[in-house]
């Protein structure tokens, strides 16, 4: 038997993608721009593609 030979893990792989994109607000503070931004973004009147993309990385995690 050779004592090369490694035992397989299990690992957990986690991807995350980033996508982000800058939108005009016009509002009287930032607290109104920011409750603005988000209501467009949940009624998808700004919607994030491919073209927004920006990182990617990966976090690892081993599974006992």
């Amino acid at each position: 038997m050779s004592k090369n030979v490694k035992a397989e893990k299990t690992f957990h792989i986690e991807i995350i993608e980033t996508l982000s994109q800058i939108v005009e607000i016009v509002a009287e503070d930032e607290q109104s721009a920011l409750l603005k931004a988000q209501q467009l973004y949940r009624n998808e009147q700004v919607v994030l593609d491919s073209e927004d993309y920006r990182d990617t990385k990966y976090n690892i995690f081993e599974w006992e």
